[in-house]
């Protein structure tokens, strides 16, 4: 029997991701490196994300269905733990289940690219903008109303493929994707996280296994503790927020000097209003970057009241 059977997604971004972290886990339980593709198997799951590619999320579910085949497996013991990009994982957890590890954060911004212009801020008049997340979009629309936002699904390869065959004008990507694909070469600008406040948890990996087993030796090993407390403000936001595929919501944590910087927003889909406020966590023993993100999204949510939910 294998140590560790590693539920995944199947797409190529998916396999990279869990293929780092499945060489991380064996290296941390000191697996010969020549043994932990057979001590720690990856297993491919095809969620229902996956086999949908012509709607946006918010149409069909959500966000939860690019994890909960794969959470049913964990359940059900047909794997041991799983690997998924934090930004996919819903603010609640399912009964039985936690997140065991949350290892050291790639870049967190958004990237642009485009064959045909400089930068985000270069684009012209009406140019035709790729993207599937309603918060690009909508942060998008902010800064330039003028841009006709399309419809982009599919993995990264499949976007990559129709900026080229010209069906956008520029498209917009999470740089940790790009980076962990080995695409940074395709990245025209990456966009100031002032103008594009990322999506909760973007660039960082969520670890998940049954409840109980949260506390074993390579979960230890692989937890980098200022990612998992910026992360854990940004998603105590995004709680608060109601941070889904039907909210257009930013959050980012910033660590510096023993404080926690965190902005939370949450946009009009339209691009018409933003709604936005920053706090800051001094980071003493007892201080919860969770209940002190909660209470900030709190702030930024009665203050956009109904009017940030895409019908």
């Amino acid at each position: 029997m294998p140590l560790l059977r590693l539920g995944t997604r199947r797409s190529r971004l998916a396999l990279a991701q869990s293929g780092m972290m499945q060489r991380a886990i064996g290296r941390a339980l000191g697996v010969p490196e020549a043994d932990i593709v057979h001590e720690i198997p990856l297993v491919e799951i095809v969620t229902t994300g996956d086999r949908i590619q012509d709607r946006r999320l918010l149409e069909v579910g959500g966000k939860a269905l690019f994890t909960k085949e794969i959470e049913a497996a964990l359940l059900a013991g047909e794997v041991d733990l799983a690997v998924h990009s934090m930004k996919d994982v819903p603010a609640e957890m399912p009964p039985g289940l936690a997140l065991a590890a949350i290892p050291e954060r790639e870049d967190s911004r958004d990237a642009f690219l485009s064959p045909l212009a400089s930068g985000f801020d270069a684009l012209p008049q009406g140019a035709r903008l790729g993207t599937a997340s309603l918060r690009r979009q909508a942060q998008a629309l902010t800064l330039r109303p003028d841009l006709k936002v399309e419809m982009l699904r599919g993995n990264v390869d499949t976007r990559l493929a129709r900026l080229k065959a010209g069906d956008f004008d520029a498209i917009l990507l999470a740089v940790s994707g790009l980076n962990r694909l080995g695409f940074t070469d395709q990245i025209t600008e990456r966009l100031d996280t002032d103008a594009f406040l990322p999506a909760p948890g973007q660039g960082a990996l969520a670890l998940q296994t049954r409840s109980e087993d949260t506390d074993a030796a390579w979960a230890r090993a692989l937890n980098h503790a200022d990612t998992a407390v910026a992360v854990a403000a940004e998603r105590g936001a995004m709680r608060a927020l109601e941070g889904s595929c039907r909210t257009a919501v930013g959050a980012h944590a910033v660590l510096a000097d023993g404080r926690l910087t965190l902005t939370a927003e949450i946009l009009a889909p339209d691009g018409s209003a933003r709604w936005r406020r920053r706090g800051v966590l001094d980071l003493v023993p007892g201080a919860d970057p969770d209940a002190f993100g909660a209470a900030l999204g709190e702030l930024v949510r009665a203050a956009a009241g109904d009017q940030a939910i895409a019908l």
